[in-house]
């Protein structure tokens, strides 16, 4: 008994001590691609002529750890990224369109059908349900864009992010975006030789 859990003891202890191993070029990496990607946006956002909606929501910052800390998980993926935004930002617009008066409802019904959508289409990624629930419980300046929103703030600011994500995430040996190895193999051979 007490053999195993000694044992027991050994094997936490490496998983810990693997668990907080400080992996300093990981992280420089992971900072320089979410510093770049969220300033790129908010500098759009500070620049551009039209000041009535923000480019900059929430719900980056979310996809921000996924595509520059987590970039091999499937929920960080660009069909996951683009898709999970697109189709909430979508399903929030629709869904307030039909349900102005009643935020409650409006609020939970497009989280629920945003995450349901993004299942059917294999486009998981949970920052788009915020997304969709700022499409519901924005400003006034961002409900009045209407399916605007779904192109000005979320789709363009979404595609800044993953361009960002290619090149910073693709940048070394030891980091690999694309979990796709199809397109996986096509950016190793056109940037890497």
């Amino acid at each position: 008994m007490r053999t195993r859990l000694r044992r027991h003891a050994r094997r936490i202890k490496v998983i810990v001590y693997q668990e907080t191993l400080f992996d300093y070029k990981e992280h420089c990496w992971t900072f320089l691609g979410a510093f770049v990607g969220i300033a790129l946006i908010g500098l759009l956002n500070r620049t551009r002529l039209p000041a009535d909606a923000p480019l900059l929501i929430g719900s980056f910052g979310a996809s921000a750890v996924l595509i520059y800390g987590v970039i091999n998980s499937p929920l960080a993926q660009p069909r996951n990224l683009l898709g999970g935004h697109v189709l909430s930002a979508f399903i929030g617009v629709t869904v307030y369109r039909w349900l102005p008066q009643e935020l409650w409802l409006a609020a939970a019904l497009a989280v629920a059908l945003s995450i349901v959508g993004m299942q059917i289409t294999k486009t998981l990624h949970p920052p788009g349900g915020a997304t969709a629930l700022i499409a519901v419980i924005g400003s006034p300046q961002l409900k009045a864009l209407g399916y605007g929103y779904v192109l000005m703030p979320v789709f363009s600011g979404v595609l800044i992010l993953l361009v960002v994500a290619l090149f910073f995430n693709n940048l070394t040996a030891t980091r690999h975006y694309l979990a796709n190895k199809h397109w996986y193999r096509f950016w190793q051979r056109r940037y890497h030789g």
